[in-house]
C-alpha cells in the first residue's frame, strides 16, 4: 500500500517532455491499465486510440487549433493563430480516450481509465498529462474526418487524451498545495 500511496503522491502533470520516444511494451502496459478501470455496469465501452506518428499529431492539433478559429471564445481564437501553441504538449505519444454517450456515466468511466493511465505511466518512470481540446473539438467536421481515420469510433465522444512521454527533468516538478477543508468525515 506504502508503494501505491507513493505513486499517487508523486504524480504530477507533465507538460514538458524528451522526443523519446516510450517502448511498445510500457504502451501495452498503459493501454491495459486504462482496460482494468472499473466501468458503470462492467460496459466497457470505451475506445483507446494512441497515437504515436510525430506527423499525425501536428496535424490533430492544427485541426484542433483551426477549430478554435471557428469558436466565438477569444481565448481560443487566441490559441488558433499561436505558432507555439501544442495542445499535446509535444508528447510522443497522445492516447485519445473516447465512449458512447449513451451513458450518463460514459465520462466517469473514462476518467477512470485515464487515472489508471497516470498511474501506470508514474510507475514505468514516465510523464503523462490530461489533454481536453478534443473533448471540445471532436465534433467539429475537419477534426471529427481525422478522427475517423484514425479507427476512433464514429459515435464516441472524446472525453479527455493522455500525453505520454519522458519528462524533460530540466523543468522542476512542481510540489502540489493541497487546498484545506477538501473533505470532511462524519462518524
Amino acid at each position: 500500500m506504502t508503494e501505491l500511496l507513493h505513486l499517487i503522491k508523486s504524480r504530477r502533470s507533465v507538460r514538458k517532455y524528451t522526443g523519446q520516444q516510450i517502448s511498445e511494451k510500457d504502451l501495452l502496459a498503459i493501454l491495459e491499465a486504462a482496460t482494468q478501470a472499473p466501468s458503470g455496469m462492467n460496459y466497457q465501452t470505451w475506445h483507446f486510440t494512441a497515437i504515436q506518428n510525430p506527423d499525425i499529431l501536428v496535424e490533430l492539433n492544427n485541426r484542433i487549433k483551426q477549430a478554435f478559429g471557428r469558436t466565438d471564445q477569444p481565448q481560443l481564437q487566441e490559441r488558433s493563430k499561436s505558432t507555439t501553441y501544442c495542445c499535446y504538449y509535444h508528447a510522443p505519444t497522445l492516447v485519445i480516450v473516447s465512449n458512447e454517450p449513451t451513458q450518463w456515466w460514459a465520462g466517469m468511466d473514462c476518467a477512470c481509465a485515464i487515472e489508471n493511465m497516470f498511474l501506470a505511466a508514474q510507475a514505468l518512470g514516465l510523464g503523462s498529462c490530461w489533454v481536453n481540446q478534443l473533448g471540445t473539438t471532436h465534433q467539429d467536421p475537419e477534426v471529427r474526418a481525422l478522427l475517423n481515420s484514425l479507427g476512433v469510433p464514429p459515435s464516441h465522444h472524446v472525453y479527455g487524451c493522455v500525453a505520454l512521454g519522458y519528462p524533460d527533468l530540466s523543468v522542476p516538478m512542481k510540489e502540489k498545495a493541497l487546498n484545506p477543508n477538501t473533505y470532511t468525515i462524519i462518524k
